[in-house]
């Protein structure tokens, strides 16, 4: 499942002239006029880099794939039969890109002049890392603080979910899940980066592999993260340059069962996978039930707001 193919591609300086400098890779959900919105700014951008661009739509029913094929041949499509979930589809577009690079790009983006090309010379310059995330803003200006994040350890958890993150934005140990201490406008390395944007070394790919299709939707990324340190590979955030981030603009804002128990699964599987073993059965068993009771909290607190949208409706 390694990205043989194309780091081999790229690994012949004869083959090399004949790929682009960067593959783009978008998972599409639904959102067709983000998606829209989205290869527009792409598009602009094909004056100043050489880039393929790959959508993987999993089956959107609001005419997606059809608005793909007639606003932007040039794209290449895959539109599935259902919902392969992120971390399948962005792996079977892995599977086919033929670039130096491989950018992974959420549809509710809009890139700015000049990023990809920003980005990739960045990237380049630094070759001891293997990811690379840019500085990601909110459609009003404010800064996504996802941009650049901690690894969810138990602990980190707790301070997040417990409000303490917003009550110590800067703290190093409140803040860790964010990594709040890490000024957003200074180059840093950092445990993880947004899955909105993750600018990826092809040689670092190869070695780490795709992402792990076991998470359906979220935590996918953060499990790559991990895995690029484990593998010798660091993550770098890097602020010369913005995307904006329209957050949650391919999920609704209360999500549905389905996307919920997605979310809590994520954590709990990044949880056994990297946690596990180096904790007592005890901290375990206070995990498994602070990530399920959490579920349970959340998924009644997402039924009352579709429930008082209908009504209001």
């Amino acid at each position: 499942m390694h990205h043989d193919t194309s780091c081999a591609r790229v690994a012949s300086a004869g083959v090399q002239s004949l790929s682009p400098r960067l593959s783009v890779i978008i998972v599409s959900y639904e959102c067709r006029e983000l998606l829209a919105r989205c290869l527009e700014g792409l598009e602009a951008e094909r004056e100043h880099i050489e880039f393929e661009v790959l959508v993987v739509d999993n089956a959107s029913s609001d005419g997606t794939p059809a608005m793909v094929r007639e606003r932007f041949p040039w794209c290449e499509l895959e539109a599935g039969a259902g919902n392969l979930g992120f971390a399948r589809a962005n792996n079977l577009a892995i599977e086919r890109a033929r670039g130096q690079y491989v950018l992974l790009l959420n549809p509710d983006t809009v890139v700015r002049a000049g990023a990809l090309r920003a980005a990739v010379d960045a990237l380049e310059a630094r070759p001891e890392a293997g990811m690379l995330g840019v500085k990601l803003v909110l459609p009003g200006g404010g800064l996504d603080h996802a941009a650049k994040r901690g690894f969810p350890t138990p602990l980190s958890s707790l301070y997040h979910f417990a409000g303490l993150t917003k009550l110590f934005p800067r703290s190093p140990r409140f803040s860790h899940y964010t990594a709040g201490h890490v000024d957003p406008d200074s180059e840093a390395r950092v445990d993880a980066v947004n899955g909105a944007f993750m600018l990826v070394r092809p040689e670092a790919l190869e070695e780490v592999g795709p992402m792990d299709e076991e998470y359906w939707l979220y935590m996918e990324d953060l499990d790559w993260c991990y895995r690029f340190w484990r593998a010798g590979w660091p993550v770098v955030y890097w602020p010369g340059t913005e995307v904006v981030h329209v957050k949650g603009g391919s999920s609704a804002h209360a999500r549905s069962w389905r996307a919920n128990h997605a979310f809590h699964r994520g954590m709990w599987l990044f949880y056994r996978a990297h946690y596990r073993s180096q904790r007592s059965p005890v901290v375990t068993a206070a995990v498994w039930l602070g990530v399920w009771g959490k579920l349970a909290l959340s998924a009644a607190r997402s039924f009352l707001v579709r429930r008082a949208a209908k009504t209001r409706a």
